[in-house]
């Protein structure tokens, strides 16, 4: 597994992990940095993606909501909204990594992680995401 999906995957993992204790995500990141436990350091790129997420928390949830098509975010599974929270603040926020990559990355996330429906409805709404990134933007 190459170095930023690696990363990617301890963003997820912290995410969710966050999102269970329901503590902050930068709360639970700075313990993760702390505190590892048996994990290794947290990559940068995982702390770059979380605070991403975090910077844009809101404006995030919004787009993800209203492009979901009926899908609220409590309705989906929780390891899918950290896989699409964080790949959409890749596809909308960081020019560093092609939406493509940030889609893929998502889609392998999501066939390891969640449902079988899940690598199916992630590609959907990111590609949807990615259509309208430019009028997100704005």
């Amino acid at each position: 597994m190459a170095a930023r999906s690696k990363a990617r995957k301890r963003a997820v993992d912290v995410l969710f992990e966050a999102e269970q204790r329901d503590v902050a995500p930068l709360t639970m990141l700075a313990d993760r940095i702390t505190s590892p436990g048996t994990e290794a350091a947290l990559p940068q790129y995982a702390c770059d993606l979380i605070e991403g997420y975090d910077a844009h928390a809101a404006r995030i949830d919004e787009v993800l909501e209203t492009y979901s098509n009926g899908w609220t975010l409590d309705r989906m599974p929780a390891v899918d909204r950290a896989i699409l929270r964080l790949a959409t603040w890749e596809i909308v926020y960081n020019d560093d990594v092609p939406d493509a990559v940030a889609i893929d990355e998502a889609v392998e996330l999501a066939s390891a992680l969640s449902t079988d429906e899940s690598p199916s409805f992630v590609n959907g709404l990111l590609a949807r995401i990615m259509e309208l990134k430019p009028t997100l933007l704005g």
